[in-house]
């Protein structure tokens, strides 16, 4: 299926993502951070977001519920907590700002809500106000390229926010300029690779050469270039 990207540095992309990808993604997550048939997720994100597919899909293949709030709820953090105590929700992923809203609103989670937190840098201060509420609180990382999430860490209050480790299938580098992995500790561009990555943009080939790139670490492998440094 065909995913636009927000468009921040131009014009929007057409990324081509493989049922494959979608696939690895939702039986990644299932497993870590976790989705049992028991479980209620409250889906906030517009479908135009690539975050979206997390939320319509994940349930489905788990036996959970979803609950597909309508935008203006989303938007409104007073509302969107009264929702979620209301259908006593056990999973939430949603952007920083979204966290933002509902803190704000005084938010208090029920003692099973799993915290996802993706779509934008996660702030310290965010993961210790939501570390205070939660004790699951993640912080998910990925581009639309690499099908929604790439990689996911479990947040404690006053620990350094990174990235995580990756998800299944799926392989992180550090590299220079040179296509070279970088020491520990050193500056370099972000690589993914492995089951997640896109067939390449739509109707633009030029693009999908430069970002997709052949992998030094593997035959036929490919590589997709983040641009995170």
């Amino acid at each position: 299926y065909p995913m636009y990207t927000s468009g921040s540095t131009g014009k929007p992309k057409g990324v081509m993502i493989e049922h494959g990808s979608i696939v690895n993604l939702l039986s990644a997550m299932k497993v870590v951070p976790g989705l049992v048939a028991s479980d209620v997720l409250a889906a906030v994100t517009p479908l135009s977001f690539d975050i979206a597919g997390l939320e319509i899909y994940l349930p489905l293949i788990a036996g959970a519920q979803v609950v597909v709030l309508p935008r203006s709820i989303g938007l409104d953090g007073a509302h969107l907590k009264s929702v979620l105590d209301r259908m006593r929700a056990t999973l939430l992923q949603a952007t920083p700002a979204t966290w933002r809203l509902l803190l704000d609103a005084g938010w208090v989670p029920n003692g099973s809500l799993k915290v996802l937190c993706g779509g934008e840098a996660m702030p310290a201060d965010l993961t210790s106000a939501l570390s205070q509420q939660s004790s699951d609180v993640w912080n998910l990382y990925g581009p639309t390229e690499t099908t929604i999430w790439s990689c996911l860490s479990s947040l404690t209050a006053g620990e350094r926010v990174s990235i995580g480790r990756p998800i299944f299938n799926t392989r992180l580098y550090v590299l220079d300029t040179a296509g070279v992995v970088v020491p520990i500790g050193a500056a370099g561009e972000l690589y993914i690779g492995g089951a997640g990555l896109a067939r390449g943009y739509l109707a633009r080939a030029d693009l999908t050469a430069d970002r997709f790139v052949p992998s030094p670490f593997g035959d036929g492998e490919r590589l997709y270039r983040t641009g995170d440094v």
